[in-house]
């Protein structure tokens, strides 16, 4: 990869995002269609109707599994920059910083972080703004 900015940084996980994701809704699509078929048939229903549960059920499985990865991970890079915050200024970050923020603060450069979190707090920036506002970006190619 390029030196990562705000335009290359969103990761993209091939084996969840092109393999997992777009089988499972293929197979909760063709258990959907089984479960049409066999609505007239009692030998199949409840089979069919059994498949058509449990993929259905998959489906938020995967995007909690996801979910819950992200979230632990958001709270290591809450705690990471606020110790990068209280290096700098001797400071804890704002606490009316919310995580999206703090998330979004951790591609500042050392030089302008304080300033950028200070600014985020007072202003109320989106993490998407915040990013944006980054001059000198520092790279996070751990999170997934």
């Amino acid at each position: 990869m390029d030196t990562q900015n705000y335009a290359n940084h969103r990761r993209w996980m091939p084996l969840f995002h092109y393999i997992l994701l777009p089988v499972l809704v293929l197979t909760v699509g063709g258990a959907t269609t089984n479960l049409i078929q066999s609505w007239d048939d009692p030998t199949r229903l409840y089979s069919a109707s059994l498949i058509f549960v449990l993929s259905l059920c998959l489906l938020p499985t995967l995007l909690l599994a996801r979910m819950f990865a992200m979230k632990a991970q958001d709270r290591a890079i809450r705690a990471e920059e606020n110790l990068r915050h209280f290096v700098l200024t001797g400071k804890l970050l704002d606490p009316r910083l919310t995580i999206r923020q703090v998330v979004g603060l951790r591609f500042a450069a050392d030089g302008e972080f304080a300033g950028l979190a200070q600014r985020a707090a007072a202003e109320n920036l989106s993490e998407d703004d915040i990013k944006k506002a980054v001059k000198n970006w520092k790279a996070d190619t751990y999170r997934v």
